[in-house]
């Protein structure tokens, strides 16, 4: 596939945020990229019904988190569950998915400069600790 057919599609979710004992609603942003056939979902924010809906068919081939915090995860697993797609989080944000997901481990890791492809188009991870 030729990276200019690429498509990105842009979901809001609304949930919480919580983090060192104070919650509040958020809107979080999640991406779709891949064509008509496949997509990688990157965030899996609050609703993965709502997430499955956008996918409007499509393979999942990963769901990728950028980072742990519960409102970029809390959808994570169900989603899985609901596409067969694996879960990739960097090792380094394994102890705060395990306060959100202690039940479940991520199914792959991502490393700094690793590439992800999906419809032709490659994905490269950069790490951003801090």
């Amino acid at each position: 596939m030729n990276p200019r057919n690429c498509r990105i599609d842009h979901l809001v979710t609304s949930g919480t945020f919580s983090l060192d004992g104070g919650t509040w609603d958020v809107d979080n942003n999640v991406w779709i990229v891949g064509d008509e056939r496949e997509a990688i979902v990157i965030d899996a924010a609050h609703d993965a019904q709502a997430i499955e809906a956008a996918l409007d068919g499509r393979t999942l081939r990963a769901i990728v988190c950028t980072h742990a915090h519960n409102d970029h995860i809390d959808a994570a697993p169900a989603l899985a569950a609901a596409t067969g797609a694996p879960i990739l989080l960097h090792p380094d944000d394994l102890p705060l998915w395990k306060q959100t997901h202690p039940e479940r481990a991520p199914d792959g890791e991502l490393a700094d400069g690793q590439e992800l492809e999906v419809a032709g188009t490659r994905l490269r991870v950069l790490h951003t600790p801090g």
